[in-house]
């Protein structure tokens, strides 16, 4: 039989340590990640203006074998050959054949300086660079300029080709692309006396990376299962058979190479940080198609449903999917997404009431009885076996449930992460405007307006809560909530900052009603 006094505890400890995983989940990125993301940052900078003073040497060594090593270091230094311009972005092509740059063209996508995003960093691997099995061909690759079939391609009307072609000493390297307005490409490579190639998807986009959202590579197998690899977690190479897709991605953009009629071989290659980097096979001849952009949902499903994997929501994915499809269908009415947060958010709070309804009842009951559990501890705190019969005994006589208050919340927990999810994922946020000063939910509040109110709200439902705490450490870090929930919402994006607001005034509005229905039972039964 359970010993009821230690579940009481254990509800305690449970319901505390939920709310510090989530601050020190929060803390986390503020006062460790982001200080070695600047310090990576800076080091690689001055490793970087190193090699650009001396005069590196150009390993392009490539050797197939049961483990694929494709060991080359990043050639920055090219020229832009041609430049391809969609209805969404600016596509640059170098001189090795490469994606060297994209640039988004859509007005709500620019950067804090007010500038278009581009989505690569200069010094990282690019997309579509080929390298050859053959080690001598390798070399010689990086060496030879790519020509290309015209300067100047203008695809925001219709779809365009390019040719691109590498003419090499034992082989003809042939890329064909058709470009699309909506942005993406269809591609097809080839080279003469079969040599063999591989070609990178490249590193991901860099614009946004941090710990809010997964980024690194995912892929889609052909059974349907998804695979991601976050950066620094490949620590040595791993091959993969029968893929749908791959995708390196950051918070908000990705570079996707996918054929849903004949799947890719794929091999990962850590790089100097264990980031994935992917090879896909493509023996002597390959045909795929690709995108390089925004993980907009629509934009993904227009171009093959499947492709919606793309978006990472982490473990709780099967509740986030169908939650960011009912956030776009109140979206599609409503027409302003602040509003379809704030909608969502009561529907959610509606669809758990039972689940609040019953988690704030049974605390009503631990915080009357608080008088009587003190005194049972008192009396028989030399014999917990007595003082676990008597809690039995009073919890039994009024219907209490030690875990009837914390069982509720556990169950709560994947919907919040869930909903999250969702919002911190979705690019749909940028640049979408609420009222008066909030012009970006995306971003942060500029004016810190509803993380103040949050912390409010989050103030005033801690009074009205129930509270059977006997601990005085744990009340004072419950009382100090408040404050250090305020400080780090001060940087969260105003659509989280916006759900977590609504959330807490709909929870003091059942807390209010549920304690005005407790005090009326409690009336009437005296």
């Amino acid at each position: 039989m359970s010993n009821y006094n230690q579940n009481n505890g254990l509800q305690k400890r449970m319901i505390l340590m939920t709310v510090l995983v989530f601050v020190f989940f929060i803390a986390y990125e503020f006062l460790v990640l982001k200080p070695k993301q600047q310090e990576k940052m800076a080091l690689a900078k001055i490793e970087q203006e190193a090699k650009q003073n001396a005069a590196p040497e150009v390993n392009t060594t490539v050797t197939t074998s049961n483990e694929t090593s494709l060991n080359a270091p990043v050639v920055s230094n090219s020229a832009i050959i041609a430049k391809i311009k969609t209805q969404s972005n600016i596509i640059e092509i170098d001189n090795l054949g490469r994606v060297s740059q994209v640039t988004l063209l859509e007005e709500k996508y620019k950067n804090d300086k007010g500038e278009q995003i581009k989505l690569f960093d200069p010094n990282q691997l690019r997309p579509l660079e080929t390298r050859f099995a053959d080690t001598s061909v390798n070399e010689e690759a990086f060496k030879v300029n790519v020509v290309a079939s015209s300067s100047e391609v203008d695809a925001s009307g219709s779809a365009q080709e390019l040719v691109l072609t590498q003419t090499l000493t034992n082989t003809v390297l042939t890329k064909k692309f058709t470009f699309y307005p909506d942005g993406h490409y269809d591609l097809s490579v080839s080279s003469t006396n079969n040599k063999q190639f591989f070609i990178t998807n490249g590193f991901r986009p860099n614009v946004l990376a941090d710990m809010y959202a997964v980024h690194g590579f995912i892929a889609k197998l052909n059974d349907g299962t998804l695979e991601t690899i976050e950066d620094s977690d490949l620590k040595n190479n791993k091959d993969f058979v029968g893929l749908k897709f791959i995708s390196n991605f950051d918070r908000y953009y990705t570079t996707t190479i996918y054929n849903f009629e004949k799947s890719l071989a794929v091999t990962l290659m850590p790089d100097n940080s264990n980031n994935p980097q992917a090879f896909i096979h493509g023996n002597s001849d390959i045909n795929f198609s690709g995108f390089m952009g925004p993980k907009n949902h629509n934009d993904l499903k227009a171009l093959n449903p499947e492709l919606i994997d793309v978006i990472d929501y982490g473990w709780f994915t099967f509740i986030a999917k169908p939650m960011f499809s009912l956030l776009q269908f109140i979206q599609g009415y409503v027409g302003n997404w602040g509003w379809t947060i704030v909608i969502l958010t009561i529907l959610i709070k509606l669809v758990l009431y039972p689940l609040s309804y019953k988690g704030m009842m049974s605390m009503q009951k631990l915080k009357e009885l608080a008088p009587k559990m003190k005194e049972i501890q008192a009396k028989y705190k030399d014999d917990k076996q007595k003082q676990s019969m008597h809690m039995m005994e009073l919890y039994k006589k009024h219907g209490a449930n030690p875990m009837g208050g914390c069982l509720p919340l556990l169950l709560q927990i994947p919907v919040f992460f869930a909903i999250y999810r969702v919002l911190i994922n979705a690019i749909e946020l940028k640049g979408a405007e609420w009222i008066l000063w909030i012009q970006d939910l995306a971003e942060m509040d500029p004016w810190f307006v509803l993380p103040i109110l949050m912390g409010a709200t989050m103030f005033i439902q801690q009074k009205i809560t129930p509270n059977a705490m006997q601990d005085e450490l744990q009340k004072k870090i419950f009382q100090l909530l408040p404050i250090i929930f305020t400080f780090f919402f001060l940087w969260f994006p105003a659509g989280l900052t916006l759900y977590w607001f609504v959330n807490n005034v709909f929870t003091i509005a059942q807390q209010y009603v549920i304690n005005k229905m407790f005090e009326k039972k409690r009336v009437a039964k005296n």
